[in-house]
Order: C-alpha cells, then sequence, then structure tokens
C-alpha cells in the first residue's frame, strides 16, 4: 500500500511510546491520523502536531471504540490503515507465599481479565470494526489491496517471564490470532501483521531507575541497548507498505530471549 497525501489511518495507543511514534511516522508520509488514546491531554497534543484528530477510546468500551471510529471516520474518511498499540501489563504471580507471615495468595482473577481485555479483546474489537469498514472501500491496486492492519503482541507472548502470565497469555492471543484473522480477510484485500516487540525506551521504561535500564540494555544482544520507539514505527511501515507482507509475527528485539526473570 503507498500511504499518500490523506490516505486515513487509525493508531490505537497514539498519545505515546510505540503509538506515538507510529502516528509521526504515517502522518510524515502525508496520512490523515486518528489517534485512540485515553490519556486527553497527550492525545490532543500530538494529534494537533501531525494534523490528526484525538478520538478518546477505551479499547474494552464497545460504545467508546464505536465512537472513535464514527468521529475517525466523519474527520478522514473510512480508515485504509489500523495500527494496535493500545495495552497494558501487570506483573503478578500465579501463586506465592509472603515472605513476611508464609500467607498463601493467588493472582486475582480480574486483574488478569483486565489484562485480556486490554490487550486481546480490545485489540480484536478495533480489528474486527476496522476490517468491517475496509470492505466498504474500493481496491487500490490490481491485486485488490483495500488496507493493512498491525498489531502489537510482545516477546513475552513467546517467552514470558515470571509474574507475566496474564501479559504473556494476551499477547500471545495477539500472536495466536494474525494468522487466522489474515485468512479471514484474504478475499477481501486486507493485510494483517503482528510486531513482537522487545525491550523498548517506552515512557513506562523512562520511569525505571537508570541501572534497571542499564542492566536490560547490557542483556540485548546486539545491538546492546533499548529499542527506540521510531525503530518500531519503522516496521509498522514496512507492513503497512510492502503488499507482499502478510500473517507474520515479526519479533523485534535485538535477538533478545528472556530469562525466566
Amino acid at each position: 500500500m503507498e500511504i499518500s497525501s490523506n490516505t486515513p489511518a487509525v493508531v490505537t495507543g497514539g498519545a505515546s511510546g510505540l503509538g506515538e511514534a507510529t502516528a509521526r511516522a504515517i502522518a510524515a508520509k502525508g496520512a490523515k491520523v486518528a489517534i485512540f488514546d485515553m490519556n486527553e491531554e497527550k492525545g490532543e497534543a500530538v494529534a494537533k502536531d501531525i494534523g490528526g484528530v484525538f478520538c478518546k477510546v477505551n479499547v474494552t468500551s464497545e460504545e467508546d471504540v464505536d465512537a472513535g471510529f464514527a468521529k475517525a471516520r466523519e474527520a478522514h474518511g473510512q480508515e485504509r490503515i489500523l495500527v494496535n498499540c493500545a495495552g497494558i501489563g501487570n506483573a503478578i504471580k500465579t501463586a506465592s507465599r509472603s515472605k513476611e507471615d508464609g500467607s498463601i495468595k493467588h493472582f486475582p482473577l480480574s486483574a488478569f481479565e483486565f489484562v485480556i481485555q486490554v490487550n486481546l479483546i480490545g485489540t480484536f474489537r478495533c480489528i474486527a470494526k476496522s476490517a468491517a469498514g475496509m470492505l466498504t472501500l474500493d481496491p487500490l491496486s490490481d491485486d485488490g489491496d483495500r488496507g493493512a492492519i498491525v498489531n502489537t503482541a510482545s516477546v513475552a507472548g513467546e517467552d514470558g517471564q515470571m509474574g507475566q502470565a496474564a501479559y504473556a497469555a494476551s499477547k500471545g492471543g495477539v500472536i495466536g490470532m494474525t494468522l487466522p484473522i489474515a485468512r479471514d480477510l484474504m478475499s477481501e484485500g486486507i493485510r494483517v501483521n503482528t510486531i513482537l516487540p522487545g525491550i523498548f525506551n517506552t515512557p513506562l521504561m523512562n520511569a525505571a531507575p537508570p541501572q534497571v535500564k542499564e542492566a536490560l540494555a547490557a542483556s540485548v544482544p546486539f545491538p546492546k541497548r533499548l529499542g527506540n520507539p521510531e525503530e518500531y514505527a519503522q516496521l509498522a511501515l514496512t507492513m503497512l507498505e510492502c503488499g507482499y507482507f502478510n500473517g507474520e509475527d515479526v519479533r523485534l528485539d535485538g535477538a533478545i530471549r528472556m530469562a525466566p526473570r
């Protein structure tokens, strides 16, 4: 797909981190980008900076997602691009024993379910609604290309660490549904791919102490640093623009394989 002037796009989680970098990269190609995010202040600022539109959207809410797509399409038309970057994480062991008093507790199921709702179901909700809209579009090429979707999983979906049961399950689900969705949409000319980022220098990581960031960077085989959001955006653009890129799950991690802890 050629991303050109006025190509409509939606980026979830686009107010910061990987989503912001991707929204900026797509906009730099001329696309009209709608940012879906919960952070109104940051989202409005990024949207204004790139000439896009901000939609306050909680991806766990059917009403929010419907309203977000309606607002985005009213402003820019039916999107041909969807990039899913909205996500959360937590670190809780499945079951553990207190060091203080020896009491035993388990992973609260509500906390587990919330991560699944945001990362997996929220991603699928946006895919399904966006793809339905893309089906109304005329093909852009002789191949029948109507649109392209990029999702965000994580290396944790393949080698999750201690405390990442919910996060790994949610991201593993995104990985697992990529090929079936690509097959669902193959006759309609909509491609679907997923990126599995490693350890990236996002706002969440910026809150970590310098020694923690240094240790994490040292654990990456090469290059020995954290990933830059712009590198995620670069791969997302390749997935969007290369017409033969479809049904793939690609690690972007400096060859890291996560240790148990």
